[in-house]
């Protein structure tokens, strides 16, 4: 892989976007190499946590070449498929059988800011930026920016950033619930590892619990009575796990 890198340590796969230069804007490459990273994450039942990062920048958005190319031809069909690819990344991110994190330094705008967003959890910098970007360069919002600014942060915030283009820092994002908790730039992958830990020392359960994690936070929930009913049969097998005969 030459746009991203990952390694698995104690359980968690970090994957982090390579592409510094560029200040880690999605490519096509990047994103196909994403999906890879994600699904054998997914695949490898020792990895029970994943964390997403860019290092220094988190990520910049689509590389601008790939939104120009569907510009001039939207429905031109390697056009087309390039920037479902892109959207494909974080949608990926989003959906894998295993809790992840996002670890957020410098910016994360559009595209970008989608690809934290995907994600479970964010831990931040105190100075990282978080901002759609698209209207600032003429452009409407993709790849469901408004449901996923909805889903996190609440119609007030998700109007805010997505029809007005408000930037927020790190620490704002803390106020607003769009992270969970802000530090010293460095401090961040640390931070999120620590937290990663605690679902890595238990793939199989990890796995389970993100699972009705999701079902049970979708927008619009579900009843109290259906969500027990739901866990129900993931309690029992850890239960059996832990107290059944061996």
């Amino acid at each position: 892989m030459s746009e991203i890198s990952y390694t698995v340590d104690e359980g968690i796969a970090t994957i982090r976007l390579a592409a510094p230069e560029r200040r880690n804007a999605l490519s096509v490459e990047m994103s196909r190499e994403l999906i890879d990273a994600a699904r054998t994450a997914e695949s490898d039942a020792q990895v029970g946590a994943v964390i997403v990062s860019g290092g220094e920048h988190f990520c910049a958005g689509a590389v601008r070449s790939v939104l120009a190319e569907t510009g001039r031809d939207p429905v031109e069909d390697a056009a087309y498929r390039n920037l479902e690819t892109v959207y494909a990344a974080f949608t990926t991110i989003g959906s894998i059988d295993l809790p992840t994190i996002a670890a957020v330094r410098g910016a994360a705008v559009g595209a970008g800011l989608n690809l934290a967003l995907a994600t479970d959890l964010r831990v931040v910098s105190r100075t990282a930026r978080l901002l759609p970007g698209f209207a600032q360069i003429g452009i409407h919002p993709g790849g469901g920016h408004l449901s996923l600014l909805h889903r996190v942060a609440g119609r007030e915030a998700a109007a805010a950033m997505g029809l007005f283009g408000e930037e927020v820092d790190g620490e704002r994002a803390v106020d607003l619930g769009i992270a969970w908790s802000a530090h010293e730039d460095g401090q961040v992958e640390g931070a999120a590892r620590v937290m990663a830990a605690r679902a890595a020392a238990d793939p199989q359960l990890a796995r389970r619990l993100v699972r009705n994690f999701r079902r049970e936070t979708a927008p619009g929930g579900v009843p109290w009575d259906v969500a027990v009913e739901l866990e129900r049969s993931a309690q029992m097998w850890s239960l059996r796990r832990k107290h059944g005969a061996s």
